[in-house]
């Protein structure tokens, strides 16, 4: 289990795929922050000498427990299906990399952290209380639900409130989108995006039904939504509707933070 520090926003240099997901573990299970940082900045100069310059961030993946938020995690990353998924105790994280406005003169590319925050267990207030931990500099949520539980889609309307400070329910009480404000949102600086996990378990005669009312969600989040079967890959397939839906929510997340990438000092 990762520790529960808050994790370090820092610009990098370019550096291969698995040296980075080393960085992000050592910074997450080691005590010497300082070494952490300082590996950061020396390693890039062991690299290639044509490196480029990338921005290194959050992102927390918030959902309920059993809607498959690991198997997606592991298809986003790692473009596999993931073999043998278990239950998330806390927090995961694995790092994407993702090209930033692709096929135009501004691309970049950026390693992004997952983060995978564990469901409900144990009590209700103080699963809460853990949680609250990963919420802090958050850059952009991706909101996970199981298409075969309504209920699952239900909790969302909580879960989205208690990550961006503004639960104002009693924990363990159901918001519904009968008692859901869209103008909690209006002044939402946080990309956020829809993802309706086990589609392939929706019957062809539910699947219209079940597509409607999930609609309605992503539109009171003010989010794009993707629904998919994370045991198929196909669902991301480059060119996709989909693939585009996720990069385009990606660049929202760098655009959001372009001022913050402009002001940081590079050793």
């Amino acid at each position: 289990m990762p520790n529960l520090r808050e994790p370090v926003s820092l610009t990098i240099f370019s550096l291969p795929v698995k040296l980075i997901k080393w960085l992000v573990w050592y910074e997450h299970s080691s005590n010497n922050h300082m070494l952490y940082i300082l590996l950061l900045h020396i390693l890039p100069y062991f690299c290639h000498n044509r490196f480029q310059r990338v921005f290194y961030m959050t992102r927390v993946l918030v959902s309920f427990t059993g809607v498959g938020k690991s198997s997606l995690v592991h298809l986003l990353c790692q473009n596999q299906v993931l073999g043998n998924p278990s239950w998330t105790v806390g927090c995961s994280v694995d790092v994407r990399v993702h090209d930033y406005k692709e096929g135009t003169p501004e691309e970049k590319t950026y390693y992004i952290e997952l983060w995978d925050v564990g469901g409900s267990v144990g009590s209700a207030s103080s699963v809460k209380s853990t949680r609250a931990v990963f919420y802090n500099s958050v850059n952009g949520i991706i909101l996970v639900h199981d298409l075969t539980n309504k209920k699952s889609s239900q909790n969302l309307y909580r879960w989205s409130l208690e990550a961006l400070n503004r639960d104002l329910v009693p924990t363990g009480v159901l918001v519904t989108n009968g008692d859901y404000d869209r103008e909690q949102f209006a002044d939402n600086q946080i990309p956020l995006l829809v993802i309706g996990t086990k589609l392939d378990q929706i019957h062809e005669t539910k699947r219209h039904e079940v597509l409607t009312r999930t609609a309605f969600l992503a539109e009171d989040f003010n989010a794009e939504e993707i629904n998919l079967d994370c045991t198929n890959p196909r669902y991301l397939a480059a060119g996709s509707s989909n693939a585009v839906k996720l990069s385009r929510f990606f660049d929202k997340v760098m655009a959001s933070v372009k001022l913050f990438l402009n002001l940081i000092c590079i050793l």
